[in-house]
């Protein structure tokens, strides 16, 4: 099994040093989205003092051209403080910045999809937009080997491993309960996990959050998952079909409600946006991966759970549909519907968004509608 060579390093040392105190100074870790729309980086500021709310936090910079994000000749781009969490590898009063990136120009980079989504989200607060992603992911080795596997080869074909228990059956559950109990110490409305249908595949779930919460906790989940993978030596993989042939891809399922959904009545409602989603099932492939469907297309095959990319289709407790209605909804007539069609690399941002605008603000057609800020 590949693992880093920084995890081979002695925690006892390093711990040594964390145990030292640190006076009334704060570490500040400033995260952002890269310019592959996928990556993220980050990079640590100290503060005189621990910061109460987000107003507390100085903008900062970076180097754009290392990071796929501007031209060496005009680099600098800025990091604005977004949504602050505490930080669970520091521990308190440090904390983790999750930041909005501007260009030189302070217009926001081509992959800050967040301001769109904060003005879509602020036309609609009246109707409590609530949202839970289910993010799969592939835990890897260094190699880019699925964890556990067989080095030549293939474990045994799937069927045991969903919710599976057993050294033959979970890959890496340490993995999985260090990011659980990081991710609730931060703050990040984690609520719940599970493996999956591929050995070495995982499952956690952030939600209910409302309006733009959701883009924020969700990308701040993930930043949490790559730096505990980081500390056991492996790499984590939001690639929706990391392993070609009979085996699961990996998906953001997306369960979406809005007060009116969630009332008596509501499955009335749901019914309703559904019928808007099916005639504009193209925009919303675009907007489900960040390549506008391509990575999408080698997971939406009809096959392993999932629809085809091509087809619009909607059915209760179908896990082969694009829209998925609880049976549980069904029965009591009110609830959400969960959207089936997001990829594991999808950008919350950008899936939230467009949910929004085809399900609340009625938008038809293939392009999004532009609004007066």
């Amino acid at each position: 099994m590949a693992t880093s060579a920084s995890s081979k390093l002695s925690k006892a040392v390093k711990q040594q040093y964390m145990e030292l105190p640190q006076g009334v100074k704060v570490q500040a870790m400033y995260i952002w989205i890269d310019g592959t729309g996928e990556g993220l980086r980050c990079k640590t500021k100290t503060l005189d003092s621990e910061p109460k709310t987000i107003e507390d936090l100085p903008e900062w910079n970076f180097d754009g051209s290392s990071t796929y994000q501007s031209e060496g000749s005009n680099s600098d781009m800025y990091l604005i403080p977004a949504v602050m969490f505490r930080d669970p590898f520091r521990k308190d009063p440090n904390k983790l910045v999750f930041c909005e990136v501007l260009k030189y120009n302070h217009k926001p980079a081509e992959t800050n999809l967040r301001q769109s989504c904060k003005q879509i989200m602020g036309m609609v607060e009246q109707h409590h937009p609530w949202f839970g992603m289910e993010q799969e992911y592939t835990i890897l080795g260094t190699d880019g080997h699925p964890f556990g596997w067989p080095s030549n080869g293939f474990p045994g074909p799937q069927g045991p491993y969903y919710c599976g228990v057993g050294a033959d059956k979970a890959y890496g559950r340490d993995i999985v309960e260090a990011h659980y109990r990081a991710c609730l110490y931060a703050g990040v409305q984690i609520c719940g996990t599970n493996a999956e249908v591929m050995p070495a595949q995982w499952e956690f779930q952030v939600g209910p959050c409302e309006g733009i919460n959701m883009g924020d906790h969700l990308w701040v989940a993930r930043f949490i998952l790559h730096r505990v993978c980081e500390d056991f030596g492996v790499v984590v993989s939001f690639d929706p079909k990391p392993i070609s042939g009979n085996w699961n891809g990996a998906g953001c399922h997306t369960n979406f409600s809005t007060k009116e959904m969630r009332e008596a009545g509501g499955l009335k409602v749901i019914e309703e946006s559904i019928e808007r989603l099916a005639k504009r099932h193209m925009y919303h492939i675009r907007a489900y991966d960040p390549k506008g469907g391509l990575d999408n297309a080698r997971r939406l095959t009809g096959h392993h759970e999932t629809s085809n990319i091509d087809e619009f289709s909607a059915g209760v407790a179908n896990r082969g549909a694009s829209i998925r209605i609880p049976r549980t909804v069904g029965q009591e007539k009110r609830g959400y519907f969960e959207d089936r069609r997001p990829s594991a690399n999808c950008d919350p941002y950008m899936v939230t968004e467009a949910l929004v605008r085809t399900c609340l603000l009625k938008e038809e057609g293939d392009e999004p509608t532009v609004y007066n800020k």
